[in-house]
């Protein structure tokens, strides 16, 4: 199974950063890693970093919204998470399109009329 460089380095991440937390996706895990042994991912192993930091980042923005916690927010730290989230999506969008530029993959993540713009 083949993913966009843009696609599989996001969902590598992603399942490191919930291994890291919660110790319940090691299949998943292992399977994004599996695929990366056909990658040289060297050339990007800074960018792996920062999306992993951006995700980290986010991953913290949302733990109270996704716990239910939300109500007890006012309303003014919700809009501001929300900036936030959309500001991190940003930049992890950019960053995702530098590393596929470097990889040599023509295909990018383009956002329009979107709130991540």
């Amino acid at each position: 199974m083949r993913f966009p460089i843009i696609e599989f380095v996001d969902r590598l991440v992603i399942a490191t950063i919930k291994h890291e937390r919660t110790k319940e996706n090691l299949e998943e895990l292992l399977f994004y890693k599996s695929q990366s042994n056909n990658l040289d991912l060297i050339e990007i192993a800074t960018e792996l970093e920062q999306l992993k930091n951006i995700h980290n980042k986010i991953w913290d923005l949302e733990a109270e919204l996704k716990s239910g916690n939300e109500s007890q927010l006012p309303l003014e730290e919700l809009g501001k998470r929300a900036i936030a989230i959309r500001d991190w999506n940003n930049k992890r969008i950019q960053l995702k399109n530098i590393m596929a530029e470097k990889m040599g993959c023509p295909i990018r993540e383009i956002k329009k009329d979107h709130l991540s713009q």
